[in-house]
């Protein structure tokens, strides 16, 4: 089918009954003492995810997989919905998708932690045997690493874990570590030379850092005499990530896998912008030493898993389908006291697959397959969530695509200045999510195409600045560039909406966004979907699948 203009026939993919709910770029660790340990009286539904992870109320990072569950263990608030009083939450799931809340399984109750449990990261000991290590904040208020151990290691759920006074703090910052910005330890690997390894983030002035530790037995840890990688004008560094990726197929690999047919992807969290940057490029183990290709940026400018709202990713190899999944999580775009308001804030973006992309220079992602089994009516929706999937056909020509600035280096930007509604050439086009009938209120997901003098360059947007009509919210135009060959004069998209929750996939994971969005209108039954074009040339829908999602479990 043709796509009609924008604003003159819009091509009606399906209604939809959405609930609604935006994200802000807030400070994960910023302190709001008047609302902390203020509970919820009203967990307020009206923007409530769905299908996106999230507890039942309140504020809300180690996943890891066991003995045929999985665990997922992350920062919650028990006593209000903005940041403060930070436990070590529990869910377990046996599908990633329907999840059961235990109880937390770490307060701050020892001298190590006794000012804060904050993020941390799980491994599997030789003998199947679990360990978490984390950040503690002491009663210096210095930040310190330590163990927890399940108490049980028969049950199934590891509903209890104890926190050793032996060798905890496991590892602490010498003279040469700032020890106020030394956290979120990773999963281990083990060498060929018999030790352990972990990174640690930190940062030495504007110099992100991600220290090394080795072990032998896992409790007596050295830093080695080098960071593996460091970036100067970075800032600090958080939840760094380290793993192999195969240089075929879709297969995850273990953690601890070294040889020559992978590649690895270093991953850190910069605190100074919110977003996730990554890299791929070559672990020398001889000297422990990574170093990232020259395909991407090493930096702010370079490659990010999701160019919206996700931050403080982890990923995990899971044993029992042999696939790594990564896990991210997306915090709120409206004001504190909207959250206090509402009852909660923070959930989890779609558990997602990655493996590294046949070209070498970037990975793919997407949702795990389990989630299709939420999949409700085809096409028809009438309910209040959806996933839907395009493939556009570009006409046979591009030549009427637009001139593109070699000045436009950063996608949001560009996406700011050119929007949905300014025509072009090959494209805007796209969906319309999350619209109100007269479109007072929609989310727009498109491309667009340019021409530059090698290849085709391919914008990927999600413009929150027209999803709702409520004011004091964050609503950034979001945008990534896509890097893919269009010989075969296709891009596909799909997009997961859920309430307050647009995240979408391009070109088959190439380039990903999640928005969050609070219409006000756009809610319910008065939610609809629209696909549109606003360029002069023709873009055909080849295909257009749509399903209501059904709601799981959700603790």
């Amino acid at each position: 089918m043709d796509i009609s203009k924008f604003l003159s026939v819009l091509f009606l993919l399906c209604s939809l009954c959405l609930e609604c709910n935006n994200v802000v770029v807030k400070a994960s660790h910023k302190v709001y003492p008047e609302f902390q340990s203020l509970s919820a009286v009203e967990v307020k539904q009206i923007h409530r995810t769905r299908f996106h992870f999230q507890p039942p109320k309140h504020w809300m990072n180690g996943p890891m997989y066991y003995n045929g569950l999985y665990h997922f263990f992350y920062q919650y608030n028990p006593k209000g919905a903005v940041w403060g009083n930070i436990v070590w939450a529990h869910s377990v799931s046996k599908d990633l998708v329907n999840w059961e809340a235990l109880e937390p399984i770490a307060y701050p109750t020892k001298p190590f932690d006794i000012n804060g449990c904050w993020s941390g990261s799980a491994t599997i000991l030789p003998g199947n045997k679990p360990i978490i290590l984390y950040t503690g904040i002491d009663t210096q208020n210095q930040q310190v690493q330590n163990y927890a151990i399940p108490k049980n290691y028969s049950d199934p759920y590891l509903r209890e874990w104890v926190k050793p006074n032996k060798n905890n703090p496991i590892v602490v910052a010498d003279e040469s570590v700032n020890g106020s910005a030394f956290r979120d330890p990773t999963t281990a690997w083990f060498g060929k030379d018999g030790h352990w390894r972990i990174l640690v983030g930190s940062r030495r002035k504007n110099r992100g850092i991600a220290h090394l530790y080795k072990s032998k037995d896992f409790m007596d840890w050295v830093k080695a005499k080098h960071p593996l990688h460091s970036k100067a004008k970075t800032g600090m560094w958080e939840c760094p990530d380290f793993y192999p990726v195969s240089l075929s197929g879709k297969n995850g690999l273990d953690t601890s896998l070294v040889g020559p047919n992978l590649k690895h992807v270093f991953k850190v969290s910069l605190d100074v912008t919110r977003y996730d940057y990554y890299t791929v490029g070559k672990y020398h183990t001889q000297i422990d030493r990574y170093v990232p290709d020259n395909t991407s940026a090493d930096g702010w400018d370079g490659l990010r898993y999701d160019y919206g709202n996700f931050y403080a990713s982890k990923s995990f190899f899971d044993a029992g389908k042999k696939r790594r999944i990564l896990w991210g999580w997306a915090n709120e775009s409206d004001s504190t006291k909207n959250d206090v308001e509402k009852g909660w804030a923070g959930i989890q973006a779609i558990p997602r697959m990655v493996w590294l992309d046949s070209s070498g220079k970037q990975v793919l992602q997407w949702s795990v397959e389990e989630l299709e089994t939420l999949r409700g009516n085809k096409v028809h929706i009438s309910n209040q969530q959806v996933d839907v999937e395009v493939t556009f056909l570009l006409p046979k020509s591009l030549d009427n695509a637009e001139e593109f600035d070699a000045r436009w280096i950063n996608a949001q930007d560009l996406c700011g200045l050119k929007g949905s509604k300014v025509q072009g050439g090959v494209g805007p086009f796209g969906l319309l999510t999350l619209a109100s009938s007269h479109l007072e209120e929609y989310t727009p997901v498109f491309f667009r195409v340019f021409k530059a003098p090698k290849k085709h360059v391919v914008l990927m947007c999600s413009d929150a600045r027209s999803s709702s009509l409520m004011d004091g919210l964050y609503k950034p135009s979001f945008a990534g560039f896509v890097d893919v060959d269009l010989t075969d004069r296709k891009l596909s998209l799909r997009s997961l909406i859920d309430h307050s929750v647009v995240e979408s996939f391009g070109a088959g994971g190439k380039t990903c966004i999640l928005s969050r969005v609070y219409p006000t209108l756009a809610v319910f039954n008065d939610a609809h979907l629209y696909a549109f074009n606003n360029g002069t040339e023709s873009i055909t829908i080849e295909n257009v699948n749509a399903w209501s999602m059904n709601s799981p479990r959700m603790n």
